[in-house]
């Protein structure tokens, strides 16, 4: 295995990383996410829309995008941003942390987190409920549910909070 490099994603990683979401999205909630939504064939269209748009528009300038790469191929995405939730005591949310089923456990990642995350910020993340292997890797970067849950499209999701300046 090459090394592994994490960067600041760029424009022109849009498919790549469209493609790291679908796969993530398809290897982690077959089974909890409808199969309509994971085989739908618009699904990476629509995902490469996004990040086209979070990557160039100035309405999403606030957001921290990353990519990791191992051998020069687009292995993980993470994306961080502004909470959305007016009178928050969090003033950041990671919104998006996903590697391919074949980096997990290879710090890819940690590293992803780390660098869309600091240390100084309050952050709040919504977890899919069950997804076991993400929330142990959220407990170990400082992050407790909070008691928060929602769902969306069938999807039972968590939140766990970290405060500032917190291990990990």
């Amino acid at each position: 295995m090459g090394d592994l490099t994490v960067r600041a994603a760029r424009a022109a990683d849009a498919r790549d990383m469209a493609r790291v979401i679908v796969q993530s999205w398809r290897e982690t909630y077959r089974g909890v996410v409808p199969d309509r939504i994971l085989d739908d064939p618009g699904f990476e269209d629509a995902r490469e829309r996004f990040w086209t748009a979070a990557l160039t528009e100035e309405r999403y300038r606030a957001n921290r995008i990353a990519v990791a790469e191992r051998d020069g191929r687009i292995v993980g995405v993470a994306m961080s941003g502004p909470i959305e939730e007016a009178g928050s005591e969090w003033t950041r949310q990671l919104y998006v942390l996903y590697v391919v089923s074949g980096e997990l456990g290879s710090g890819a990642g940690t590293e992803l987190f780390h660098h869309v995350i600091r240390p100084d910020d309050a952050v709040a993340l919504w977890v899919a409920d069950p997804n076991p292997r993400a929330q142990a890797f959220y407990r170990k970067q400082g992050f407790i549910a909070d008691g928060a849950e929602t769902v969306d499209d069938g999807i039972r999701e968590i939140r766990m909070v970290r405060p500032a300046s917190a291990p990990g």
